[in-house]
């Protein structure tokens, strides 16, 4: 009787269960791509506060679940959301289910780069990529939309370096290197090199880029010499369906004018980009010293290119580039047509940059294609200052066919490359000309293998050789492990060459004046080896709090290098002595997401020596570096950016050490659906040079310049209004 009583009991409760439809679901979270459970990961019932937090396993369970029809939304920071609709009866018994996240668009993990000449993404390429795009890219667009020189040295590990105190001209230097060092690219072409690169970063405007790539360290097997320290390729937008048209207009405090605007569309067989700017400033001197802290100029710039689909395996585009610049800086009385005997310095700068480019793509079948790559760049430019007068023009063309074959596991990219470069100098005096003619023929070879998901390898070699200074062998190698979803290593390292010109930061700063030619015969060209270390790691903090570290650690050395020095005739000769430059360090950067707030703080640690008779300090160079960056952001409604970045004590060329220093910023921008205004208050504490140090010696009728290592314009607001139709 009692063991019936028992068993009534039993069945009792089962009913009571059934009549009340309590339930229990379970589950495993992971990675879609890497497959590894996401430990933390939550699992909610949507409209309840019924739910449960993945352990180490990624495993989920959820209790107490009424019957019928459920939806359960699965979360984890970085991760795009997924909601799984579940019914719950008597009639059938639901299984321990795989749920498999997506990383969010947010964190920009689908991002393809084309510096590595890869199919990869950013995400599963063993060559450490940094790159500037999407919502970063307009951010820094909107702090300076009349070039990129901001936007490159707000980055850990990159300072752009002024080389004229009164033209504002600069350099773009990585992990401190001189920036000779540094190849410009725009679309994997290189436009601004020798020459042509003296005043290239004030003369690209950020409306029509889709993003900005960044390889440190030695990167010539990639595209052959130049990128010792590193290179930055310019990565161009290209038409879409859906039209694009954008204008902005800014103004700044500093009496600038900028002006921009920007067409794509793509057609049937048809697409075209149009871009034009107009870019004006007037002579501004904040520290009332008599000399331009920004300069004079007026500049305009269009940029026109036509996409032709000829079916579904060609594809041509063909681009031309036109910029003309005057710009004149030195004695504010002079340039306002107030010169005396006592204010007459002046230095002019007139450029005239003209380029074109040719794409095509021909795909064999979906796993392999050809690609043929051509430009030709023109440069004249007239630098000018009292009583002296530089100029000379530059004709470069580059020329390359490739091969690329791609699969799940492995991808073979091969090609030829034909550079020439000559420069010709326009002067009376003939026997301090500078003219050279170069040609380089190179082929490479790249290879990219992933084993498996968790180790990837690429391997590259490039043969070039150069008519002046011969041959150059230049292997490189990178391999990414994926330690977990969390945790990613990369180590890599290569080998890079540099052919000597004239056309340096030193020689830049004193205008090329009584600079002699280089002496072929008795230069070698500039090498470089070099390697880094990289770690990434990712993890949620909390339910809303995620965190994302990234630490680089790096080495490059360069042999032969080559020194400007004057000799006893006041003449300025290039030499090279015993002995080599190495760079050293470390970058890190931090990234926390709370909800709407994004926290980025970055450090560069750099040691660069000159290693001669004796060991010395590199000039220019800030060892210690902080940036640091609080954003607040409600999508398309409103962001909030606030700056602060910190400068190390630099050794001067004069043996002099320059003062430590802040640099804050504010950004402010309100979002419509098609329009937006932004307001930008720029070094808001008015860190200027001038405030603790000189610019220059002697009178203001013959100055000699200092070095500029800290900013000379101060205090600068700027505020305008885009347009997207």
């Amino acid at each position: 009787m009692k063991v019936k009583l028992v068993l009534l009991l039993m069945v009792a409760v089962a009913n009571i269960n059934v009549i009340c439809g309590q339930y229990t679901y379970k589950a495993v979270i992971k990675d879609n791509i890497t497959k590894e459970p996401l430990m933390g990961a939550s699992a909610i019932l949507k409209g309840t506060s019924n739910g449960s937090s993945a352990d180490i396993n990624g495993k989920i369970e959820i209790k107490n679940i009424p019957g019928g029809k459920h939806t359960i939304v699965f979360g984890y920071v970085g991760y795009e959301k997924l909601e799984v609709k579940i019914t719950f009866s008597n009639a059938e018994i639901v299984p321990e289910q795989l749920i498999l996240l997506n990383t969010s668009g947010e964190e920009l993990e689908e991002v393809v780069l084309a510096s590595t000449r890869s199919s990869r993404t950013i995400e599963n390429i063993p060559t450490r990529v940094e790159f500037i795009a999407g919502e970063e890219l307009d951010e820094k667009g909107n702090m300076k939309p009349g070039d990129i020189r901001m936007m490159l040295n707000e980055s850990t590990g990159i300072q752009t370096q002024q080389t004229s105190a009164t033209s504002y001209n600069s350099s773009i230097r990585i992990q401190g290197l001189d920036g000779k060092y540094t190849q410009m690219l725009r679309d994997g072409l290189p436009l601004y090199t020798g020459f042509s690169g003296g005043l290239s970063l004030l003369q690209i405007v950020p409306l029509d880029l889709k993003q900005v790539e960044v390889i440190k360290g030695a990167s010539s097997t990639l595209y052959g010499g130049g990128a010792i320290a590193g290179l930055v390729n310019l990565i161009s937008k290209t038409p879409k369906d859906e039209r694009e048209l954008s204008f902005m207009l800014n103004a700044t405090s500093a009496l600038g004018l900028d002006a921009s605007g920007f067409y794509s569309q793509k057609f049937e067989k048809l697409g075209t980009t149009i871009f034009a700017s107009y870019n004006v400033g007037n002579p501004y001197d904040p520290a009332n010293i008599g000399l331009t802290a920004i300069p004079k100029f007026n500049r305009y710039t269009i940029n026109p290119k036509l996409f032709y689909y000829l079916n579904d395996k060609t594809t041509i585009n063909l681009g031309f580039n036109k910029t003309a610049e005057d710009r004149t800086g030195g004695d504010i009385n002079y340039i306002k047509g107030r010169g005396d005997a006592m204010h007459t310095y002046y230095e002019k700068n007139s450029t005239n940059r003209l380029s074109t480019q040719l794409a095509v793509d021909y795909k064999l079948d979906k796993d392999s294609k050809y690609s043929f790559k051509n430009s030709y760049s023109f440069y004249d430019r007239t630098i000018e200052i009292p009583d002296y007068q530089f100029s000379g023009v530059q004709h470069a063309t580059f020329t390359e066919i490739n091969y690329a074959n791609t699969s799940e596991k492995i991808e073979w990219i091969a090609g030829l490359n034909l550079w020439t470069d000559t420069f010709e100098q326009q002067q009376i005096d003939t026997q301090n000309v500078v003219d050279y003619n170069y040609t380089t023929i190179g082929t490479f070879v790249q290879n990219t293998w992933n084993p498996t998901q968790k180790f990837s390898l690429e391997t590259g070699l490039r043969g070039d050789y150069q008519n002046e200074f011969g041959f150059f062998l230049l292997p490189r190698v990178s391999a990414l492990f994926k330690v977990n979803h969390k945790l990613a290593i990369r180590l890599g390292g290569g080998m890079g060459y540099k052919t000597p010109t004239v056309f340096t930061e030193d020689a830049e700063r004193i205008q090329f004046r009584n600079v002699l030619p280089i002496d072929v015969s008795n230069t070698k060209a500039e090498k470089s080896i070099g390697g880094n270390f990289d770690i990434n790691y990712k993890t949620p903090l909390s339910e809303q709090l995620f965190f994302s570290s990234n630490t680089l650690f790096f080495y490059t050395r360069i042999q032969n290098p080559l020194l400007l020095h004057a000799d006893t005739n006041d003449n300025f000769e290039f030499h090279q002595p015993t002995g080599f430059i190495d760079t050293k360090g470390l970058e890190t950067n931090l990234k926390f997401t709370f909800g709407d707030f994004k926290l980025f703080v970055g450090y560069t640690f750099a040691e660069v020596k000159q290693h001669y008779n004796v060991t010395s300090d590199f000039p220019l160079v800030a060892k210690h570096r902080l940036n640091n960056v609080l954003m607040y952001e409600i999508e398309d409604k409103i962001k909030i950016g606030l700056e602060a970045y910190y400068f190390s004590p630099q050794k001067l060329s004069d043996g002099k050490t320059g003062k430590a220093y802040w640099i804050n910023g504010l950004m402010i921008e309100r979002l419509w659906e098609k329009f937006s205004v932004f307001l930008n208050f720029e070094n808001f504490l008015n860190t200027r040079q001038t405030r603790f140090d000189t610019i220059y010696t002697g009178s203001i009728t013959n100055p000699t310049f200092r070095d500029i290592y800290a900013p000379v314009d101060g205090f600068v607001i700027n505020g305008g209004f885009k347009i997207k139709l």
